[in-house]
């Protein structure tokens, strides 16, 4: 295995009760690069990264810097990914730093006040733009503000594989862009990034590799010039490539 993968994926299964959602699914996300998982509503895509994540079991070969994601203990799995859901499960009344501070959990940096404090929490807070929230309930905040927390809270935890589910989805277009710069910097200083993602001109312009799923099947991996090649767009959208990009597929999409 090279040094720049950080998961490998070999004939990777999902079931959801009795209805298989992935079927034989093989890909890698690297280190230094930005993945994205696209496809039609119902696809699989967070089937994909849910299992990636270690959230969902799997048949097949998952690994994570070379070793089976069932061999690590759930605090070392938490240091090495971060997770960012589609939605917000969160019931109690946290506040936002508070939540922000969870990230910490798995590195052992004191309670409270002094998780708080914590260097990563505060850089965290100010790259995606919600220190000035640091103090509002969470609930209380928009959709498009509680992705940005969430957003914070996975990089809180400093791991170096990061895996979102719509991390755009009901952000307005400055942070949309400032989200997007955001994972394309933190690319480049070392870290994977899978994100699910519907705009396709999006894709085009931040992504370095592309995962086109259709009915729980792979059916392109590679950069974008290639996965979103005509053929391969016409077949799981079931329209021309001009057409896919005007739309921009911002879509709602239940959870798969």
């Amino acid at each position: 295995m090279s040094e720049s993968e950080a998961i490998v994926a070999r004939e990777l299964g999902v079931a959801r009760g009795k209805r298989s959602v992935l079927h034989g699914v093989n890909l890698r996300a690297d280190y230094g690069a930005v993945l994205a998982v696209v496809g039609p509503n119902g696809a699989g895509k967070s089937s994909l990264v849910k299992a990636m994540a270690g959230l969902l079991p799997c048949t097949g070969s998952l690994q994570i810097d070379g070793r089976d994601i069932g061999s690590f203990a759930v605090r070392d799995r938490s240091r090495r990914i971060a997770w960012v859901p589609q939605q917000s499960l969160i019931q109690a009344e946290l506040s936002v730093i508070e939540l922000v501070a969870q990230g910490r959990f798995a590195h052992d940096s004191g309670f409270g006040g002094a998780r708080h404090r914590d260097p990563a929490v505060q850089h965290a807070l100010a790259v995606t733009d919600v220190a000035h929230l640091q103090g509002r309930s969470f609930s209380r905040l928009s959709g498009g503000e509680q992705r940005r927390v969430l957003i914070a809270r996975a990089l809180a935890t400093e791991a170096r594989i990061l895996l979102l589910d719509e991390p755009t989805a009901g952000l307005d277009v400055a942070h949309v862009l400032r989200t997007h710069a955001l994972l394309r910097e933190l690319a480049r200083a070392g870290r994977a990034v899978v994100c699910v993602l519907h705009d396709l001109n999006d894709v085009e312009r931040h992504a370095d590799q592309v995962a086109l799923l259709s009915e729980g099947r792979l059916v392109a991996f590679g950069p974008p010039s290639e996965a979103l090649a005509e053929a391969h767009v016409q077949r799981v959208y079931g329209v021309c490539r001009a057409d896919a990009a005007r739309t921009n597929f911002r879509l709602l999409e239940p959870v798969t």
